[in-house]
């Protein structure tokens, strides 16, 4: 019987050689040997392959550092970067925006005060990123402002400034036509007076000056001079709609050392559309009410060498009983002009025209005999006066050559004699 032999199979010692080896029973002491040298063996086998795998990983096992398992730590969080108002800034607005930023971090604490040692009101956002004014600042004060802020890690980071706020070389306080809480036409234009005091930076004013309504409807402001400026829709508005001016100009700079002295809101309503006509051909005044005709009334219009003027007209004022006075329009009586007390007399232009009763003028309906003004009878002028209201809209057609001029001075509202092209260029600016 040929010898058993236990087979090994060759192993690779990873040093260029084979190492293997056969056992038969019999040459080491029987079995048992046989039993103790399968196990030495694969004592064997198992160094090797732990010798191979330490081998195989051994360059990364050196980097871990005997092995361990790899550590790394976080960068440090970059530092909070405040923005606050120059430090030893002169002439700042009060009325510009105060503000302070945190940039990597957020704000924990923001403090102004005044020079009486007061707070001043602020209001930090929510999520830590902002810090803004919530009061007025007075004009020729000086603020400190500390801030302070943290970043990602919790580092905190404490900055100082300290500024004065301008002194106006003059204040302007802005006047409104109409007044707040008016009711007015579809044809009124809103005016903005600065008395005495002309303004350089005109875009300043447009800004500072907020004009919403409801329905929505966008207009445009027109300059007539550098203390008078109008705002207007493209048409006319419609009936029912609300708006709302608000006026915020305290502490804001108009150039030349001129600031803004008080803010100031209105709120004024349409009321229904009221639009006359009135046809120097046809002597005829008609009036539409929210687009129906309601009325229509024999007239008389300004003869030769008084002839109203053509073109749309807007209703400023109206009395009971006027004197009407040619000599504060340069015509005296010596010179063909009058003195004479009317009633019911609507004001429609700054150029001494009216509509008023005229019971004298025997031509009403027929021919045009006034100086210029629409003659109506007493009843008739009665009804007008008691329906039309500031803003309202009288239109003059074929009363002669002359056409209304775009500007009607202070107080007058020719405003839609002027183009919506030449309106949006915004006047003299």
């Amino acid at each position: 019987m040929p010898p058993f032999r236990l087979g090994i199979e060759p192993l690779d010692s990873g040093m260029g050689e084979t190492v293997s080896r056969s056992l038969r029973v019999g040459d080491h002491g029987g079995p048992r040997a046989v039993r103790r040298t399968a196990s030495a063996v694969a004592t064997g086998l198992v160094a090797l392959l732990v010798a191979a795998c330490s081998s195989a990983g051994g360059a990364g096992a050196s980097a871990g550092g005997g092995g361990g398992p790899e550590t790394s730590s976080a960068p440090p969080a970059p530092p909070v970067t405040l923005a606050l108002p120059a430090d030893a800034a002169t002439d700042v607005a009060p009325g510009d925006p105060i503000e302070v930023t945190a940039e990597d971090g957020v704000l924990t604490e923001v403090v102004m005060i005044n020079p009486d040692g007061e707070e001043v009101a602020g209001e930090l956002a929510e999520d830590g990123s902002s810090w803004s004014l919530a009061e007025p600042l007075g004009y020729g004060r000086t603020y400190t402002l500390t801030a302070t802020g943290e970043n990602a890690d919790g580092e905190p980071v404490t900055e100082t400034s300290e500024f004065t706020t301008a002194t106006p070389v003059q204040q302007a306080y802005v006047g409104f036509s109409p007044l707040p809480g008016a009711t007015v036409g579809v044809g009124q234009p809103l005016a903005f007076y600065f008395d005495g005091t002309p303004i350089q930076d005109k875009a300043a004013v447009e800004e500072a000056i907020s004009i919403t309504t409801e329905p929505a409807v966008e207009g445009s402001f027109y300059w007539f001079e550098d203390t008078r400026a109008h705002w207007r829709p493209e048409e006319y508005w419609e009936p029912g709609t609300v708006i709302t001016i608000d006026a915020d100009i305290y502490g804001k700079h108009f150039g030349d050392g001129v600031y803004g002295k008080e803010s100031r809101q209105s709120t004024l309503t349409v009321g229904d559309s009221f639009i006359a006509r009135a046809d120097g051909a046809a002597h005829q005044l008609t009036v539409e009410i929210n687009g129906e005709v309601v009325r229509t009334m024999p007239t008389s219009l300004g003869k030769a060498d008084f002839q109203s003027w053509n073109g749309v007209h807007v209703v400023t004022e109206k009395h009971a009983q006027y004197t009407m006075d040619s000599s504060t329009y340069g015509l005296d009586v010596a010179s063909g002009g009058y003195v004479t007390d009317v009633q019911w007399a609507t004001r429609i232009a700054n150029n001494g025209e009216f509509v008023h009763a005229a019971p004298w003028n025997g031509l009403l309906g027929q021919a045009n005999d006034s100086h210029g003004c629409i003659n109506l009878s007493l009843e008739d002028a009665k009804w007008f006066y008691d329906n039309v209201k500031s803003g309202d809209v009288v239109i003059i057609e074929n009363a002669g050559g002359r056409e209304l001029p775009g500007d009607g001075g202070r107080g007058g509202y020719n405003d839609w004699q002027i183009s919506w092209d030449e309106w949006s260029t915004g006047g003299r600016r």
